[in-house]
């Protein structure tokens, strides 16, 4: 699978602090290898629409959609508690 960010995606990327910055960057390669990671907790958030939504931390998720053989990042956000 190959991976690729929306322009919200990179900006709400490089807003992250360093250090979740960096959990994101091994969280995204556990997605390309493997969507049932179990550190990524991915699952269907909006099945409508088709996006799913994985664990970055446990402050912070990602949103994307499934596109053929690539992933489209839609957001990295906080995760509202």
């Amino acid at each position: 699978m190959k991976l690729f960010f929306t322009d919200r995606a990179l900006d709400d990327y490089h807003a992250l602090p360093a250090s979740a910055r960096r959990l994101a960057d091994k969280q995204f390669d556990f997605l390309v290898k493997d969507l049932r990671h179990p550190s990524l907790k991915a699952k269907k958030y909006d099945e409508g629409r088709g996006v799913w939504q994985a664990r970055i931390t446990r402050d912070y998720r990602t949103y994307f959609l499934i596109d053929g053989d690539a992933y489209v990042i839609l957001t990295v956000t906080k995760h509202p508690k």
